[in-house]
Protein backbone atom coordinates (compact mmCIF):
# COMPACT_ATOMS: atom_id res chain seq x y z
CA UNK A 1 0.00 0.00 0.00
CA UNK A 2 1.60 3.47 -1.54
CA UNK A 3 0.94 6.49 0.62
CA UNK A 4 1.19 9.92 -0.40
CA UNK A 5 -1.11 13.42 0.48
CA UNK A 6 -3.18 13.18 -2.77
CA UNK A 7 -5.66 15.59 -1.58
CA UNK A 8 -7.18 16.18 -4.69
CA UNK A 9 -6.44 14.95 -8.42
CA UNK A 10 -8.26 15.18 -11.61
CA UNK A 11 -9.90 12.93 -14.01
CA UNK A 12 -10.97 14.96 -17.19
CA UNK A 13 -12.49 18.02 -16.42
CA UNK A 14 -13.54 17.16 -13.22
CA UNK A 15 -11.54 17.66 -9.86
CA UNK A 16 -11.91 15.21 -6.97
CA UNK A 17 -11.27 15.30 -3.44
CA UNK A 18 -10.00 12.74 -1.21
CA UNK A 19 -10.67 14.37 2.58
CA UNK A 20 -10.44 10.99 4.03
CA UNK A 21 -9.55 7.10 3.91
CA UNK A 22 -12.08 6.07 6.55
CA UNK A 23 -14.92 4.14 5.17
CA UNK A 24 -17.96 1.89 7.37
CA UNK A 25 -18.56 -0.19 4.81
CA UNK A 26 -15.59 -2.73 2.47
CA UNK A 27 -17.62 -2.95 -0.62
CA UNK A 28 -17.34 -6.57 -2.50
CA UNK A 29 -15.97 -4.17 -5.91
CA UNK A 30 -14.88 -1.32 -3.96
CA UNK A 31 -11.36 -0.17 -6.26
CA UNK A 32 -9.55 0.02 -3.03
CA UNK A 33 -8.97 -3.54 -3.14
CA UNK A 34 -7.76 -3.46 -7.01
CA UNK A 35 -4.90 -0.64 -6.02
CA UNK A 36 -3.53 2.38 -4.91
CA UNK A 37 -5.30 5.00 -7.16
CA UNK A 38 -8.64 5.47 -9.36
CA UNK A 39 -8.63 5.49 -13.08
CA UNK A 40 -4.71 6.60 -13.27
CA UNK A 41 -4.67 8.67 -10.29
CA UNK A 42 -1.58 9.05 -7.72
CA UNK A 43 -2.21 6.94 -5.05
CA UNK A 44 -5.04 8.05 -2.90
CA UNK A 45 -4.06 6.29 0.57
CA UNK A 46 -3.58 9.38 2.52
CA UNK A 47 -0.16 9.32 4.68
CA UNK A 48 -2.36 10.82 7.65
CA UNK A 49 -5.77 12.41 7.90
CA UNK A 50 -5.91 15.59 6.88
CA UNK A 51 -7.19 18.58 8.27
CA UNK A 52 -9.60 21.30 6.76
CA UNK A 53 -6.73 23.67 6.63
CA UNK A 54 -4.74 21.42 4.56
CA UNK A 55 -7.24 20.61 2.38
CA UNK A 56 -7.96 24.37 1.67
CA UNK A 57 -4.25 24.89 1.24
CA UNK A 58 -4.40 22.06 -1.23
CA UNK A 59 -7.09 23.37 -3.03
CA UNK A 60 -5.80 26.75 -3.30
CA UNK A 61 -2.51 25.41 -5.79
CA UNK A 62 -5.80 24.72 -8.44
CA UNK A 63 -8.10 27.02 -10.75
CA UNK A 64 -10.93 25.80 -9.25
CA UNK A 65 -13.07 27.62 -12.15
CA UNK A 66 -11.53 26.20 -14.81
CA UNK A 67 -13.30 22.32 -13.90
CA UNK A 68 -16.56 21.27 -14.80
CA UNK A 69 -17.70 20.06 -11.25
CA UNK A 70 -15.46 19.18 -7.82
CA UNK A 71 -16.17 15.92 -6.22
CA UNK A 72 -16.10 15.18 -2.41
CA UNK A 73 -15.20 11.39 -3.37
CA UNK A 74 -11.80 9.52 -2.86
CA UNK A 75 -10.13 6.18 -0.78
CA UNK A 76 -13.03 6.99 1.27
CA UNK A 77 -16.51 7.94 2.65
CA UNK A 78 -16.65 11.82 2.75
CA UNK A 79 -19.30 12.09 5.48
CA UNK A 80 -16.68 10.04 7.56
CA UNK A 81 -15.29 13.68 8.02
CA UNK A 82 -17.99 15.82 7.57
CA UNK A 83 -17.00 18.91 9.60
CA UNK A 84 -13.85 19.16 7.04
CA UNK A 85 -16.11 18.37 4.16
CA UNK A 86 -18.00 21.24 5.34
CA UNK A 87 -15.48 24.05 5.70
CA UNK A 88 -14.00 22.86 2.27
CA UNK A 89 -17.24 23.28 1.04
CA UNK A 90 -17.85 26.51 2.19
CA UNK A 91 -14.17 27.52 0.75
CA UNK A 92 -15.13 26.67 -2.57
CA UNK A 93 -18.65 28.38 -2.81
CA UNK A 94 -16.73 31.51 -1.42
CA UNK A 95 -14.01 31.40 -4.09
CA UNK A 96 -15.34 29.71 -7.20
CA UNK A 97 -19.19 28.93 -8.86
CA UNK A 98 -18.22 25.57 -9.45
CA UNK A 99 -20.89 22.79 -8.95
CA UNK A 100 -20.00 20.79 -6.26
CA UNK A 101 -21.01 17.24 -5.73
CA UNK A 102 -20.96 14.51 -2.82
CA UNK A 103 -20.43 10.70 -3.53
CA UNK A 104 -22.01 9.02 -0.77
CA UNK A 105 -22.85 5.71 0.34
CA UNK A 106 -25.40 7.36 2.05
CA UNK A 107 -25.06 6.32 6.03
CA UNK A 108 -23.64 9.88 6.66
CA UNK A 109 -26.63 9.95 9.34
CA UNK A 110 -25.44 6.60 11.12
CA UNK A 111 -22.01 7.93 10.89
CA UNK A 112 -22.36 11.48 12.30
CA UNK A 113 -25.28 10.44 14.77
CA UNK A 114 -27.12 12.59 13.54
CA UNK A 115 -29.40 14.31 10.29
CA UNK A 116 -26.85 15.89 8.01
CA UNK A 117 -28.86 16.27 5.55
CA UNK A 118 -30.22 19.81 5.97
CA UNK A 119 -26.61 20.94 6.31
CA UNK A 120 -25.92 20.40 3.27
CA UNK A 121 -28.24 23.15 1.73
CA UNK A 122 -26.79 25.67 0.25
CA UNK A 123 -22.92 24.23 -0.07
CA UNK A 124 -24.02 20.88 -2.19
CA UNK A 125 -25.23 20.78 -5.50
CA UNK A 126 -25.47 17.24 -6.19
CA UNK A 127 -25.53 14.11 -4.05
CA UNK A 128 -24.69 10.47 -5.67
CA UNK A 129 -26.02 7.92 -3.10
CA UNK A 130 -24.32 4.64 -3.87
CA UNK A 131 -27.80 2.18 -4.18
CA UNK A 132 -25.67 -0.56 -4.83
CA UNK A 133 -28.27 -3.49 -4.57
CA UNK A 134 -32.20 -3.37 -5.20
CA UNK A 135 -32.93 -4.81 -1.46
CA UNK A 136 -31.40 -5.45 2.05
CA UNK A 137 -30.05 -8.81 1.95
CA UNK A 138 -28.19 -8.10 -1.88
CA UNK A 139 -27.03 -4.46 -0.12
CA UNK A 140 -25.54 -5.68 2.46
CA UNK A 141 -23.95 -8.98 0.69
CA UNK A 142 -22.45 -6.65 -1.17
CA UNK A 143 -21.47 -3.63 1.04
CA UNK A 144 -20.81 -5.12 3.86
CA UNK A 145 -21.90 -2.15 6.71
CA UNK A 146 -19.84 -1.97 10.16
CA UNK A 147 -23.28 -0.82 11.30
CA UNK A 148 -24.94 -4.41 13.50
CA UNK A 149 -28.53 -4.60 13.97
CA UNK A 150 -29.56 -1.42 11.49
CA UNK A 151 -31.16 -1.80 8.40
CA UNK A 152 -28.84 0.24 6.50
CA UNK A 153 -30.58 -0.07 3.12
CA UNK A 154 -33.38 1.80 4.18
CA UNK A 155 -31.03 4.06 5.98
CA UNK A 156 -29.55 4.79 2.90
CA UNK A 157 -32.63 5.60 1.00
CA UNK A 158 -33.71 7.59 3.45
CA UNK A 159 -31.09 9.75 3.28
CA UNK A 160 -31.27 9.79 -0.17
CA UNK A 161 -34.82 11.03 0.00
CA UNK A 162 -33.77 13.65 2.29
CA UNK A 163 -30.73 14.98 0.52
CA UNK A 164 -33.04 15.55 -2.18
CA UNK A 165 -34.92 18.02 -0.11
CA UNK A 166 -31.83 20.70 0.53
CA UNK A 167 -29.70 19.93 -2.79
CA UNK A 168 -31.10 20.56 -6.20
CA UNK A 169 -30.01 17.57 -7.51
CA UNK A 170 -29.74 13.68 -5.73
CA UNK A 171 -29.16 10.42 -7.26
CA UNK A 172 -28.90 7.37 -6.90
CA UNK A 173 -26.37 4.99 -8.45
CA UNK A 174 -25.33 1.21 -8.78
CA UNK A 175 -22.26 0.05 -11.16
CA UNK A 176 -22.83 -2.51 -14.08
CA UNK A 177 -21.39 -5.16 -12.81
CA UNK A 178 -24.09 -6.43 -10.95
CA UNK A 179 -26.26 -7.80 -14.24
CA UNK A 180 -29.35 -6.31 -16.15
CA UNK A 181 -31.86 -7.94 -13.72
CA UNK A 182 -30.36 -5.89 -10.74
CA UNK A 183 -30.32 -2.93 -12.38
CA UNK A 184 -33.92 -3.30 -13.48
CA UNK A 185 -34.95 -3.99 -10.10
CA UNK A 186 -32.72 -0.72 -8.81
CA UNK A 187 -34.11 1.65 -11.45
CA UNK A 188 -37.68 0.35 -9.74
CA UNK A 189 -36.72 1.22 -6.25
CA UNK A 190 -34.65 4.57 -7.99
CA UNK A 191 -38.78 5.34 -9.08
CA UNK A 192 -40.46 4.50 -6.06
CA UNK A 193 -38.54 7.15 -4.40
CA UNK A 194 -38.58 9.83 -6.91
CA UNK A 195 -35.25 9.75 -7.45
CA UNK A 196 -33.43 9.38 -10.71
CA UNK A 197 -30.82 6.34 -11.20
CA UNK A 198 -27.50 6.57 -13.17
CA UNK A 199 -25.84 3.55 -14.07
CA UNK A 200 -21.65 3.53 -13.51
CA UNK A 201 -19.37 1.96 -15.63
CA UNK A 202 -17.44 0.06 -13.46
CA UNK A 203 -13.33 -0.17 -14.00
CA UNK A 204 -11.02 -1.79 -11.92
Amino acid sequence: MQKAMNISYEIGNKLYLNITNKCPCNCTFCIRNNGDGAYGSDPLWLEHQPSAEEVIADLKKRDLDSYEEIIFCGYGEPTNEFEILKETAMYIKSVSKTPLRLNTNGLGRLINKRDIAPELEGLIDTVSVSLNASDAQAYDAVTRPSFKGVNCFEEMLSFAKDADKYVPKAMLTVVDVIGEEEIAKSQAIADSVGIELRVRKYEA
